[in-house]
């Protein structure tokens, strides 16, 4: 059974991350994701950078390997910055079974704060200038409506003006960015992401359904936008 398979893996892989984050030091943090829980994804930790505990969120890029399913692949080696100013060094890695089905990822988190200032320091001392590049912030946290608002929110900031402004075809884009980020495979999602904008339900699923089948036709259904 696939299931059957997939708990075996997780559980093989649970006391592996103790000694990963052993061996990284205490600025390591290694967590396993189980994408068939995404509002409570986190089943297994070790060390502590994010913040988070067992049951806790998955963070955007969780989402966006979810919303990749089967397609999805490693990302490795990137850098974020979290919302409390820490920079993290970052490789996710997808479990998949036997059959090739995604159902979770490793992660590896080390907070690299503290290399990065005594790099800034040195070069300082050497003359040159600190490099200056905007770092994607990420929003972790054991509470995943935090990290959908955030996402929410980034999405609207990237058009510069609230939800009432926007026009049609900016609106179905908005939805379709959240939906291919994985945001609407979280239960609950389209409520809270209604009540982020200001509209019903309603509007929201009609905006979602829209987006999808790519149907620039009637504004909304029953409900609109209230």
């Amino acid at each position: 059974m696939p299931a059957d398979e997939q708990d075996a893996i997780i559980a093989a892989l649970t006391p592996v991350i103790d000694g990963i984050a052993a061996t990284l030091g205490s600025f390591c943090e290694v967590v396993i994701h189980d994408f068939r829980r995404p509002e409570r994804s986190v089943v297994a930790l070790a060390g502590s950078v994010t913040g988070r505990g067992v049951g806790g969120a998955m963070s955007e890029i969780g989402m966006n390997i979810l919303a990749a399913g089967d397609q999805a692949h490693d990302e490795l080696n990137y850098i974020t910055r979290t919302q409390d100013g820490k920079m993290v060094k970052s490789s996710t890695m997808v479990l998949r079974d036997s059959s090739g089905t995604v159902f979770g990822a490793l992660c590896i988190n080390l907070d690299v704060t503290a290399v990065n200032q005594v790099h800034a320091l040195v070069g300082e001392l050497a003359g040159v200038g600190p490099a200056t590049r905007a770092l994607p912030v990420t929003t972790f946290g054991d509470d995943i409506g935090a990290v959908l608002d955030a996402i929410v929110d980034a999405r609207q900031l990237r058009q510069s003006k609230p939800w009432a402004q926007l026009g049609r075809a900016e609106r179905l884009e908005l939805f379709r960015d959240l939906d291919r980020r994985g945001v609407f495979a979280v239960r609950g999602a389209v409520q809270q992401v209604a009540t982020r904008l200001g509209i019903s339900r309603a509007s929201a699923y009609n905006y979602l359904a829209a987006a999808r089948t790519h149907d620039d036709g009637a504004d909304t259904g029953p409900g609109g936008d209230t």
